[in-house]
């Protein structure tokens, strides 16, 4: 292998200095930050609107309960009618209008109350709405009842059920949630490496087969040797280009918050109200949500987690990319490709369905296990399995597998690739791919 750190450094070489490399390097995170800023800037605007809504009341129960707040001005109207409410409403363009019909029984409450309005309303409005008038409409049939509301209300109890292991460690509901985050964005990371840069590894083969490079090449040089010299320089391509897409956006988002005064992340969250609404209805506040969040990343084991992420990663990724490299010597152009590719995508995205439904709701079942054993869906499964707890011997045994699977890979993509890589004018088939391996 005294060729392989040449191949490398060219195949790296070759990469980093092509032009288009270099532009959608630069290009790309001023890209993203763009779109993000201008996604958050008008989210912004839409959060520091403020919202008149009109309010009859023609059963005169429920005027009282609408309190204004910071984005939400109620204007209450009396003694018009409904026509006359509406053309209110669009002379002073207020956002809609509400109206509480004058009934009998308040069983039928929820066929007399509408929400008018020129658009579609806010999910979060309407959902503010309904619960205010769920309250006021319930406090009044228990009036009705002759029921004391207060000692009912002091009788309520919330239950939130603490979670301990038997060595006591404390986890909460909110780390489950924290775990499917990180498997997901793990799962998703190596997919999508997998699919930019195993592409680039196949259209780099055949770049050189169809120019007839490689038979010039290849007459100094071993064929396994240019296979992993082609896989190792561009993942090393790959790695800089991220890297440097990390730094660049990073740089770029703190600079576009300054300038802007907006924060990006923001964007990204869920409406205050909707929040304030789902921890109002738990009997639980907001912070008790951010406190469970911190305790949940407190429990995660974080120097497992990067260790097997580095190893699932980097072994997840040679494993496919060998095979990427066989199918770019095994045909002509890009188009051929497409008979191969579906078998070895179909692997890697079972592995992300498998993970989302299948190991958050158990991580230690015997699907969730065993396909964190397959080689070809262990990179991903047995990163979303990890947070759950997984002992070592275990990682180690799936990492041994996924090491041992990448070298057989290496082995017959390389005959594969020695064969191929001199053919031209004819489409393989599978039939014939096997007959490659066996020469």
């Amino acid at each position: 292998m005294n060729h392989l750190s040449l191949i490398i450094k060219r195949e790296y070489l070759t990469k980093v200095k092509n032009k288009s490399f270099i532009v959608m390097t630069i290009l790309s995170p001023i890209i993203m930050i763009a779109l993000i800023a201008v996604v958050a800037y008008l989210s912004n605007l839409n959060n520091e609107k403020v919202r008149v809504i009109s309010v009859l009341d023609e059963s005169g129960l429920v005027r009282d309960i609408f309190k204004n707040t910071e984005h939400t001005t109620y204007d209450i109207l009396e003694n018009v009618s409904l026509d006359v409410a509406k053309n209110i409403v669009n002379e002073t363009s207020n956002y809609g209008l509400l109206h509480v019909e004058k009934f009998t029984e308040l069983d039928s409450v929820s066929k007399h109350i509408k929400f008018y309005s020129e658009e579609s309303p806010s999910l979060a409005i309407i959902s503010d709405l309904e619960g205010k008038l769920e309250r006021a409409f319930t406090n009044l049939k228990m009036k009705e009842a002759n029921i004391d509301i207060s000692k009912i209300e002091a009788s309520q109890v919330h239950i939130n059920i603490g979670q301990e292991n038997f060595f006591g460690e404390e986890s909460s509901k909110i780390d489950s949630v924290v775990k499917l985050i990180f498997g997901c964005a793990a799962g998703y990371l190596l997919f999508m490496f997998i699919i930019i840069y195993g592409n680039m590894i196949m259209r780099s083969v055949i770049e050189e087969k169809t120019s007839r490079i490689i038979e010039v090449i290849i007459s100094s040089v071993k064929p396994v040797q240019l296979m992993l010299g082609k896989i190792i320089g561009t993942s090393l391509a790959g790695i800089t280009q991220f890297v440097v897409w990390v730094i660049f956006g990073g740089l770029l988002m703190t600079i576009v918050s300054l300038v802007l005064g907006i924060s990006l992340f923001d964007s990204s969250m869920p409406q205050q109200e909707l929040i304030e609404m789902a921890s109002q209805s738990q009997g639980q506040g907001v912070e008790f949500y951010f406190e469970s969040f911190k305790q949940a990343l407190r429990n995660m084991p974080l120097m497992n987690l990067i260790v097997a992420f580095i190893f699932f990663f980097i072994g997840g990724y040679l494993l496919y990319s060998s095979l990427y490299a066989a199918i770019g010597a095994a045909v002509d152009n890009e188009t051929d490709t497409q008979q191969f590719m579906l078998p070895i995508l179909m692997p890697l995205i079972l592995a992300v369905y498998i993970g989302i439904f299948t190991v958050i709701e158990d991580p230690h079942g015997t699907v969730s296990t065993v396909f964190s054993y397959i080689p070809l869906t262990s990179p991903v499964v047995m990163l979303m399995r990890i947070p759950f707890g997984v002992p070592i011997w275990q990682q180690l045994l799936s990492l041994l597998i996924l090491i041992g699977t990448f070298m057989f890979t290496v082995w017959f993509a390389a005959k594969i690739y020695r064969v191929g890589i001199l053919m031209y004018g004819k489409k393989p088939t599978y039939k014939e791919l096997i007959r490659w391996i066996k020469y």
